[in-house]
């Protein structure tokens, strides 16, 4: 009997992950095809004129692959913390990265905007990374310290509230034009990181796949730290490693699109409602149903004026907002 319904919970882990991967092959391909010049998929095969081939080539081909990176990082590293800090509101940007990346790219706008200076087109990003990179340095100091994810939690709210601050008093004190540069970058886009070269995406596809590789540990750690470590997990070097890997893959999104948020919190807690808590299934499904909303969410953000393009944060927070309002009141209605 146990192990008929092992084998349906299995089979059923495997229907949602073969659905999660069918619909996101599919947004990718409708991402490819739809944009302000008519050329598709079909570039892939049939000869297309210069103009087209460099559109899709150069510009909808990187910016897609590019959404179904950040959309599954930003989901896997939301499922990983929600675990690793015991919360299920626990997110990237609850800990501060994201604030640190933001606060990094706007100074460094605003100084080259103070100093008369035209920017490389690298520069925003990689100041983003180096913002979030000095977060993740001060955390992983603080997960050695074995302060416990609680107090790890309140660390990264502090530095995030730190970094909002400092983020409002350059947007007063910025002019009009400043401004507008600010918003941009603080409200998501894809374009951010779209002319970066691939070589840029390497360390975040392996901190993927060995994240992916980490269910098991992760089922362990969600019964708590004093329990996986009775079940034999060495929980001191793990939980630093976590931490790490969270924050790499925070800071390349940031980098890459600036902040963008609801992805990495509705994605996994809707998931865990529909497949169940096992770490070694909802981790794939966080990463393939975080790479398709964001690849929606973009060819939304890219068609829905015709004018220019709305920015892809606001398109996850409007979509987001009423699913995590909606999961709170299935969760906590009933108390």
């Amino acid at each position: 009997m146990l192990t008929t319904l092992f084998l349906q919970q299995q089979r059923k882990y495997h229907y949602w992950l073969a659905a999660l991967g069918l619909a996101l092959l599919a947004s990718i391909l409708l991402s490819l095809q739809l944009g302000a010049v008519g050329v598709g998929v079909e570039a892939l095969w049939q000869p297309v004129s210069p103009l087209e081939k460099q559109v899709f080539w150069q510009l909808r081909l990187p910016r897609t692959l590019l959404a179904v990176l950040v959309g599954a990082s930003l989901a896997l590293c939301g499922a990983v913390l929600q675990v690793l800090l015991h919360n299920p509101l626990a997110e990237p940007g609850l800990i501060g990265i994201s604030s640190g990346a933001s606060l990094a790219a706007v100074l460094t706008l605003s100084l080259s905007v103070s100093l008369g200076i035209t920017l490389p087109y690298w520069s925003l990003s990689l100041a983003a990374f180096m913002g979030a990179l000095l977060v993740t340095l001060l955390l992983l100091a603080l997960s050695r310290r074995r302060l416990g994810s609680g107090a790890l939690l309140l660390f990264g709210v502090a530095v995030g509230i730190l970094a909002n601050a400092i983020l409002t008093w350059l947007l007063y004190l910025a002019d009009d034009a400043s401004l507008r540069s600010f918003l941009f970058w603080m409200m998501g886009s894809l374009g951010h990181g779209q002319p970066l070269s691939f070589a840029w995406w390497l360390p975040a596809i392996a901190t993927l796949f060995w994240l992916l590789r980490q269910g098991r540990s992760l089922d362990l750690l969600a019964l708590g730290d004093h329990q996986a470590q009775l079940l034999g997990l060495n929980v001191q070097r793990l939980q630093p490693q976590l931490v790490l890997a969270v924050c790499l893959l925070t800071a390349f999104s940031v980098a890459m699109a600036g902040p963008i948020g609801f992805v990495g919190l509705v994605v996994p807690h809707l998931l865990r409602l529909l497949v169940g808590g096992k770490q070694r299934f909802l981790l794939p499904a966080s990463m393939l149903a975080g790479a398709l909303v964001l690849t929606l969410a973009d060819v939304v953000a890219r068609t829905l004026l015709s004018a220019g393009e709305v920015p892809i944060g606001a398109v996850t927070a409007t979509l987001g907002a009423p699913v995590f309002i909606w999961l709170l009141v299935r969760r906590y209605a009933g108390a």
